[in-house]
């Protein structure tokens, strides 16, 4: 890909649109974004852990938030945690992915941590095996080995990353248990529009008069459609940063 710097986006929207290439659009092409506990819990985790700073531990260097960027897959950002390890005629980089929650194994975080490694290669010049995801309930590591297939599906994880912020793209939604938790879900109405006959019906209700729409004097009356379909808590935020 090599990308120039007007062409980068952010890593992090690669672990977005491998969870969900809806919510990845949502994002990072309207520009959508919303908290609730789960992304709040998130971010203060890594304000905790990302102090921008170098120090020696247990033998190695450990640097805190530090500049990635690839134009192999076309993203800049920042990683959690790099250890650089003493090796022969050097130093090892091995990247750790901090995440909240239990350890698990999910897809989208490995890519995230894979791209974190693939840029890291690309900046220090050197083969990185592996990486770790660390799970801040289970207080403990989970290696991830960067073999051919993962990086093989980070590279297409950051192509279509590119193509849906390039063309514009907002796939439909696809109603199933990733909607649970996320937070964009009143935006993205998966149960509306991914529902057969659930718009029609509710295009009928407004053509009918079953379901009232406001006065274009902003009058009392039957609730907007605005009330209707968008969270009371507030106006939507943009990501402060490249970190998820």
């Amino acid at each position: 890909m090599d990308a120039s710097d007007l062409e980068l986006l952010p890593l992090s929207g690669l672990q977005h649109v491998v969870f969900c290439p809806r919510q990845c659009a949502l994002i990072h092409v309207e520009g959508i974004f919303t908290e609730n506990r789960f992304t709040l819990e998130g971010r203060h985790l890594h304000e905790r852990v990302d102090d921008s700073s170098t120090r020696s531990e247990e033998g190695y260097r450990v640097a805190r938030a530090m500049p990635l960027v690839s134009r192999r897959l076309g993203v800049f950002g920042v990683a959690d945690v790099v250890e650089f390890h003493p090796v022969a005629g050097g130093e090892q980089p091995y990247p750790v992915e901090y995440k909240r929650g239990r350890r698990h194994h999910r897809l989208a975080d490995q890519v995230q941590l894979c791209a974190q490694a693939m840029a890291l290669e690309e900046m220090f010049k050197v083969e990185i095996p592996e990486g770790a995801l660390f799970y801040n309930a289970s207080k403990r590591r989970q290696v991830v080995p960067l073999d051919a297939a993962l990086r093989a599906t980070t590279c297409r994880a950051a192509e279509e990353f590119h193509r849906l912020v390039r063309d514009r793209l907002t796939p439909p939604p696809v109603k199933d248990d990733r909607c649970d938790d996320c937070s964009l879900r009143d935006w993205c109405l998966p149960g509306v529009v991914a529902t057969p006959g659930r718009v029609n019906r509710y295009l009928e209700g407004l053509r009918t008069g079953s379901i009232g729409l406001r006065a274009c004097d902003g009058s009392a009356g039957s609730p907007s459609v605005a009330e209707q379909t968008t969270p009371q808590a507030g106006t939507p935020t943009l990501p402060e940063e490249d970190r998820q």
